[in-house]
Order: structure tokens, then C-alpha cells, then sequence
């Protein structure tokens, strides 16, 4: 399975790097491929690594204005010529999501697939890695939007909340009808 990953390309410290590099390390040994943004910094060459030496593959989606950071071991890279692209991209490329820790660049690109998936312009599955509960404030509000009416469908169809890399790719797998 093609598993796009969005997540921070920032150094972050072991309470964050340490789930995600066994996540990787489950997506790798289970023969799934990584579909990222394509960095080989931060938490994205966490997990890219973690993926690769576990045997699976990397696709990566890097743009134009971060070329110079796109990782040279890839098995596949496209250079998207701007942001738009990059996510569209990302999304043609994958058959399931998952949101890990990161800043606005990741907030933007969970907002945007969730949209879409709200719309019916995509039916993959989507995780929201809830690592040491950083995304705790994001399921309030998302859960208040829900309550409030600003959601047409229950949040429970465009999204899952997973406490670890497990559940998380445990949910995957049941989805795609490989449990």
C-alpha cells in the first residue's frame, strides 16, 4: 500500500521521533511504500530512513523551492513547481493518509485532505497520528465543529485518531482489506 505521510521537516526530540521511527519500521517490514515530501531533514528523514531500511519503498514529492533538501536515494522523486501541485500530487500518489506532528505546512495539508475527503473527492482512509497527544486540541475542535453542525458527515468518516503507529497502520490495513 502507498501510505502518504505529512509531518514536520523540523529536529524535533525523542517524544516525537522515537513513534515515528517505529511507525516507519512497521510500514517498512510490512512492504508498504512511503509517500512524503520528499525531505531529508528533520522528521521526515526520520521516517524516511526508518521506512527505507526496513524494506520499503520512498516516493518522494518535493517543490520547486526545497529541491536542494529532496533526498538523492529515493526511489522515485517528482519536483512539484509549487505547494498546490505538491499536494495533489501526494494524493494521486497514495491510497491512505497519514498525519503526523508538524506545523502549518502539515496543518494545511490535513485541513486540505479532509476537505476534499468531506467532499467525496477522495474515499481513502485517513489517520491522525496523536503522538504523546499533540493533536489533543485538534480533535476538540474538530468534535466541536461535529456538535455545532459545520461538519455535513460524522467525523468518524474523515478521520481516525490513532494513539500509535499500530493502531494506526492497523486501521490502514483493515481499510484497504489487508487484515
Amino acid at each position: 500500500m502507498n501510505i502518504c505521510v505529512f509531518l514536520s521537516a523540523a529536529d524535533l526530540d525523542d517524544r516525537y521521533t522515537v513513534p515515528a521511527r517505529e511507525f516507519a519500521e512497521l510500514m517498512g517490514r510490512g512492504g508498504h511504500t512511503l509517500v512524503w515530501g520528499g525531505s531529508e531533514s528533520g522528521l521526515m528523514k526520520v521516517v524516511a530512513d526508518g521506512v527505507q531500511e526496513a524494506g520499503g519503498r520512498l516516493v518522494g514529492v518535493s517543490v520547486d523551492f526545497l529541491a536542494a533538501k529532496a533526498r538523492t536515494n529515493a526511489d522515485e522523486m517528482v519536483i512539484a513547481k509549487d505547494l498546490a501541485e505538491r499536494k495533489a500530487l501526494l494524493l494521486e500518489k497514495s491510497d491512505a493518509i497519514v498525519i503526523m506532528v508538524g506545523g502549518t505546512g502539515t496543518l494545511d495539508e490535513a485541513t486540505e485532505i479532509l476537505e476534499l475527503k468531506k467532499h467525496g473527492k477522495h474515499t481513502k482512509p485517513v489517520v491522525l497520528l496523536n503522538t504523546a497527544g499533540f493533536y489533543d486540541g485538534l480533535r476538540g475542535q474538530f468534535q466541536r465543529m461535529e456538535d455545532e453542525g459545520f461538519l455535513p458527515v460524522p467525523l468518524t468518516e474523515l478521520v481516525l485518531f490513532a494513539e500509535d503507529g499500530v493502531g494506526a497502520l492497523a486501521h490502514l490495513e483493515e481499510s484497504a482489506g489487508l487484515r
